[in-house]
């Protein structure tokens, strides 16, 4: 029998450094060495190049709640925003390739790539007063709060 790691003296784990397999190599064992090792790098390569999840900022005001999410290279056309009932979904589709038969591709990454990111709106918010604007790559949506909700100023109560 091979041993599978040995301990030293000092009672560290050392693996083994027997090559002798101790069993037959399983099938997936096989494919993934020959994808790992067979293949030219150019099809293990990441081709992951769309937009990922923008990332967002969410503060308060005595006022409004923001929601800033981070989204640079698109046009305000490009979003779609939509409240319902308190579900707020921003999201994105874009498409951007130029059709060219003449040209053989080595390598095209697509130019396709979305997002979409749900919010769930708390009940104090003014729903027919939010507004969005789109500047420097940051989309703000602004969720104004309902008057109740509003922070009131500090005032003192007088003990009776």
């Amino acid at each position: 029998m091979n041993a599978v790691a040995t301990v030293s003296k000092n009672g560290s784990l050392a693996k083994s450094k027997s090559k002798t397999p101790t069993n037959f190599p399983m099938l997936t064992s096989w494919i993934d060495d020959w994808f790992n090792d067979e293949l030219p790098s150019v099809f293990s390569s990441n081709f992951n190049t769309g937009i990922t999840l923008p990332k967002v900022n969410i503060r308060e005001t005595k006022e409004s709640y923001f929601v800033d999410m981070a989204v640079p290279g698109l046009k305000k056309s490009d979003f779609q925003i939509d409240l319902d009932n308190t579900i707020l979904s921003v999201g994105a589709d874009l498409k951007e390739y130029e059709e060219n038969t003449e040209v053989k591709f080595t390598r095209r990454e697509f130019g396709y790539s979305s997002f979409k990111r749900t919010f769930t709106l708390p009940e104090t918010i003014e729903e027919s007063k939010i507004k969005a604007s789109y500047d420097n790559g940051i989309l703000c949506v602004e969720l104004p709060k309902k008057e109740e909700a509003k922070q009131q100023p500090v005032r003192a109560i007088k003990v009776t």
